[in-house]
């Protein structure tokens, strides 16, 4: 299943030429992750207060095709692709129109809150994380 997210570009997002600055794709990637998850019924604030556990990205690759620049609406495609005890393998693509921006191949890992070391996804988001 594929989850999507439109936002519009804005000033705060690009560099001097009103092109999106390429860190800030990280954090539109985020934003599109954190709405996926929250429709597959798996927030991250519920994990972390009822399993002390939580998502941290671990690996990214993350390939330019085209600028996005200000004042555009960019759709962020989100996919999970893999999920393994205690890891999540995404692919997100950047959109404007039909135009393919930028894809994004991460993975996520599970980690406990108290000290970051790396946990089991819990078995209820498993299940809400099935694709």
């Amino acid at each position: 299943m594929i989850y999507r997210y439109t936002t519009r570009i804005y000033y705060q997002d690009t560099d001097a030429g009103g092109i999106v600055y390429h860190a800030n794709y990280l954090a539109l990637a985020e934003r599109g992750r954190t709405e996926a998850l929250r429709e597959m019924g798996a927030p991250h604030a519920e994990m972390v207060a009822q399993y002390g556990v939580m998502f941290v990205v671990y690996r990214v690759n993350l390939l330019y095709q085209r600028p996005a620049r200000i004042d555009e609406l960019v759709t962020v495609e989100t996919e999970f692709m893999e999920l393994s005890g205690a890891s999540v393998t995404l692919r997100q693509k950047f959109l404007r129109d039909s135009d393919s921006l930028a894809v994004l191949d991460l993975r996520l890992g599970c980690a406990r809150v108290s000290d970051g070391r790396a946990a089991r996804i819990p078995r209820e988001w498993v299940a809400r994380l099935k694709f």
